[in-house]
């Protein structure tokens, strides 16, 4: 499968693996599937690190530099990815997650995510 991370779970996987659900540690170790992370979610690292966000510390230079040498690879954001957000329903205010949603959605990727207000979309979101 090919699979879009959310943010949080990226962080999760990097820094409190404890976090992670059993379904997420497997999907993150299935070596069959195909690990895609946004650039958008090193943005969404970045800006709230710079606010000081208790969740968000992790050094994004040093997550960008090691994602890929953990199996992911990038996915950087397009104008037609921006423009893709137009037709999302308001279900979810965050314009980080919606951005990842139309990623998905453009790039025909499922997106894991913890969040349930951003599950409430369905398909191609995944809640594990």
């Amino acid at each position: 499968m090919n699979l879009l991370i959310d943010t949080h779970l990226i962080l999760w996987a990097a820094g409190d693996p404890d976090r992670l659900s059993d379904a997420a540690r497997q999907f993150l170790l299935d070596s069959a599937n195909e690990l895609y992370y946004s650039a958008a979610s090193l943005c969404e690292i970045t800006i709230k690190r710079t606010l000081g966000r208790s969740d968000f510390q992790i050094d994004p230079r040093r997550l960008w530099r090691l994602l890929p040498v953990n199996g992911y690879r990038e996915l950087p954001v397009t104008g037609e990815h921006a423009i893709a957000v137009e037709t999302l329903p308001w279900l979810h205010k965050d314009p980080f997650d919606r951005l990842l949603l139309a990623q998905a959605q453009v790039e025909g990727l499922i997106l894991l995510t913890a969040d349930r207000q951003l599950a409430g979309y369905g398909p191609p979101v995944q809640l594990i």
